[in-house]
């Protein structure tokens, strides 16, 4: 028995370890393809930049690799344990299907475990560290890429002219035009040097002895010298950068989210008015508390999704086995595309909730536990019947 405990546990972690890293890569290409590849091919991003940014989208791409790998592995493996026979070899010594799966299922357990803590802490954090270093490296691509000679519109409200940049950061001959109503030329700053420095989510922009031209409501033009450096002007990123300096609420964490539930809760308990009758006070409460769950329940969505989503592996580990049984297939692509489809199906519960997280009719944040519930009372009824050889 423990000779046949461990060659199905080995079989299944060696084939968890190569489902995981093959669902990681598919799911990293689409990224690495999008932002890191794209950053690396304008030549001002080190080699070992986007290694790091690599390393901080692994573990919030592992959300999703390690329940899809469980699932195809034991969908692989007991798929191969039943196409070789062996199965019916261990029932012909008096071994239940139950007993002989208790350590997988165990190890799917642990692979809950495992799931929770990416799902609500590190996978989040390093979601937030990977976009902020994305986000530096755009500022200083940006930074670095103004171009001499030409006029840059990359900044919303303004446009830049360079005559000379040397590293970026120092400019020569320098002039400014900020625009109104994204159109018109409100004022004009030219200056002999000037540097601009990334700062948060702006561009700071200071100048050495320029000269301004302002044009005022009246149609009269204003003409300052400055002499010396200028103060600051701060130059918001706009749309050139997709920063945040607090994380969406699908980038937090479970302790983040909870915080953040608290404080709409506080928020949003507003006392009513005093001067209002009964009939008009029933009406603002009922709309206060309309209003106040439509704005919580994302959130609540949030913080159910990351709890009901690391009992995945257990769910899915519960339906591969019989179906991987039934199946009695050694081909890997069919264990493949059966994974895929029944991720498919769990995802779009997933899917579901999150489109309709503000339409509090409906409890999203229930809906998420929907697939948890059909995969584990399915998958049971499966492993009874496989059990009893149905």
């Amino acid at each position: 028995m423990k000779t046949l405990h461990k060659y199905l546990t080995g079989q299944v972690l060696a084939t968890l370890l190569l489902t995981v890293t093959v669902f990681t890569f598919a799911l990293l290409l689409g990224n690495v393809l999008k932002e890191i590849l794209t950053l690396l091919m304008t030549g001002h991003v080190r080699f070992w930049t986007m290694l790091e940014a690599i390393g901080f989208l692994i573990p919030f791409v592992w959300v999703y690799a390690l329940p899809m790998g469980l699932l195809t592995a034991t969908l692989l493996v007991f798929g191969r344990f039943s196409a070789d026979q062996e199965l019916t070899a261990a029932r012909a010594s008096g071994i239940s299907l139950l007993s002989l799966i208790m350590p997988v299922l165990l190890l799917s357990l642990l692979c809950c475990g495992i799931s929770a803590w990416i799902n609500m802490q590190f996978g989040p954090q390093c979601r937030v560290e990977y976009k902020n270093l994305i986000f530096q490296l755009r500022g200083e691509i940006l930074q670095g890429q103004l171009p001499e000679g030409r006029f840059v519109r990359d900044f919303p409200g303004y446009i830049f002219y360079v005559g000379k940049n040397i590293h970026g950061t120092n400019l020569q001959d320098v002039t400014v035009f900020k625009l109104g109503n994204e159109s018109n030329v409100e004022s004009t700053i030219h200056a002999h040097q000037a540097r601009l420095e990334v700062m948060q989510t702006n561009f700071i922009f200071t100048a050495l002895d320029a000269d301004s031209i302002t044009l005022r409501p009246n149609g009269s033009v204003r003409i300052d010298s400055l002499k010396g450096w200028s103060p600051p002007y701060v130059i918001p990123f706009g749309s050139t950068t997709n920063h945040a300096s607090k994380p969406k609420i699908s980038d937090m964490t479970f302790t983040q989210l909870r915080s953040e539930l608290n404080d709409l809760e506080r928020k949003l308990s507003l006392p009513p008015s005093a001067s209002t009758n009964a009939a008009q006070l029933r009406a603002q409460l009922s709309e206060a508390k309309k209003q106040r769950q439509d704005l919580i329940e994302p959130v609540r969505v949030e913080i159910h999704r990351q709890i009901a989503f690391s009992f995945a592996c257990f769910g899915f580990t519960l339906v591969g086995i019989p179906l991987g049984i039934q199946l009695h297939r050694r081909e890997t692509n069919i264990g493949v595309a059966v994974a895929l489809g029944l991720v498919l199906v769990y995802y779009t519960f997933i899917i579901v909730a999150e489109s309709i997280s503000a339409r509090t009719e409906y409890a999203p944040h229930l809906i998420v536990w929907l697939p948890n519930f059909i995969f584990q009372a399915v998958g049971a009824v499966l492993l009874w019947r496989a059990n009893r050889g149905i």
